[in-house]
């Protein structure tokens, strides 16, 4: 099978490449870097592209002889939301779909699957509500750039593709992704939740993510959005106690919402809303967590 991921260089990407060349798919990967490298596999089975997807060009013509094309390119939310860096945070999502899609096959050509990522912050802060996907979209900055990055997506439904919408909670797993911020602060003995804690704080084991990925590839019936997201539903205090207990470290030192807010900017409140997202089409089409909860995840990560 021809799959072609674009944003392949990021933590998802490098992960998901790596497990499906080692399935046997042939691979070509997109994105900024000049390449990927991936210890143990043969370069027969894979090609790179180096480019600004952002941007329409020759990297187009491998969207349109792929089988499958899997999008998780996007900015990285980290850092101060400035209006340039919000602009590359939209861009870099909106305008790669849009040409992602403008590439893809004819409606009446071979039939595509196109499975692009979203994230959960499509509710926006939504407090105590339990989250399926059939749930309506928040107001806030990441809510918009999710629902302009979903729309944009939906249309290569027009040529006959079948979509997925990957909405991701929080990607946990070795060696890069969220865990990767948070661990250097509890290993120095001052993790914490953020604010009270209480917030709802959906999470998901990158290997779960790739399985979903997988089983999105291989069951036909699955289209729309879905929520990747454990089953087990989490606070975030709850979590960076777990955390704390997997690293026999304290995790009582909170960083009040002023202080996260002042600090962090825009940011800041993005990571105090509250999301609990349940997985409802995962479970409803019989999809099997191998980490639903997060101890076991911590377990394995750590």
């Amino acid at each position: 099978m021809k799959i072609v991921i674009t944003g392949a260089s990021g933590f998802v990407g490098g992960n998901l490449c790596r497990v499906l060349l080692n399935r046997g798919d042939y691979v070509t990967g997109i994105g900024t870097s000049k390449r990927l490298k991936l210890k143990h596999v043969s370069p027969e089975h894979s090609d790179w592209i180096s480019a600004d997807t952002t941007i329409a060009g020759n990297w187009q013509t491998a969207i349109k002889e792929a089988d499958v094309i899997i999008n998780l390119t996007g900015k990285n939310i980290f850092g101060y939301w400035t209006q340039k860096h919000k602009s590359q945070i939209y861009n870099s999502r909106v305008l790669t779909t849009k040409n992602i899609v403008a590439a893809m096959q004819k409606k009446g050509d071979k039939k595509q699957l196109l499975l692009n990522a979203s994230a959960v912050g499509y509710y926006g802060n939504r407090g105590e509500d339990s989250l399926i996907e059939s749930e309506s979209f928040g107001n806030d900055f990441l809510a918009k750039v999710c629902v302009d990055w979903e729309n944009g997506a939906l249309k290569a439904e027009d040529k006959g593709a079948r979509v997925v919408i990957m909405r991701f909670g929080v990607v946990l797993g070795k060696n890069g992704g969220a865990l990767e911020k948070m661990l250097p602060s509890f290993k120095l003995f001052a993790g914490g939740p953020l604010g009270k804690g209480t917030h709802w704080f959906p999470w998901i084991h990158i290997d779960d993510l790739i399985g979903a990925i997988l089983f999105f590839i291989e069951n036909q019936t699955i289209s729309g959005a879905v929520n990747l997201v454990a089953p087990q539903a989490l606070r975030h205090k709850d979590f960076t106690s777990a955390l704390g207990e997997a690293l026999n470290r304290p995790s009582f030192m909170p960083a009040p919402a002023f202080m996260v807010k002042a600090v962090m900017g825009e940011m800041g409140e993005a990571f105090l809303s509250s999301q609990k997202a349940i997985p409802f089409v995962l479970n409803k089409s019989g999809f099997k967590f191998k980490y639903p909860d997060i101890e076991a995840a911590l377990e394995d990560i750590l």
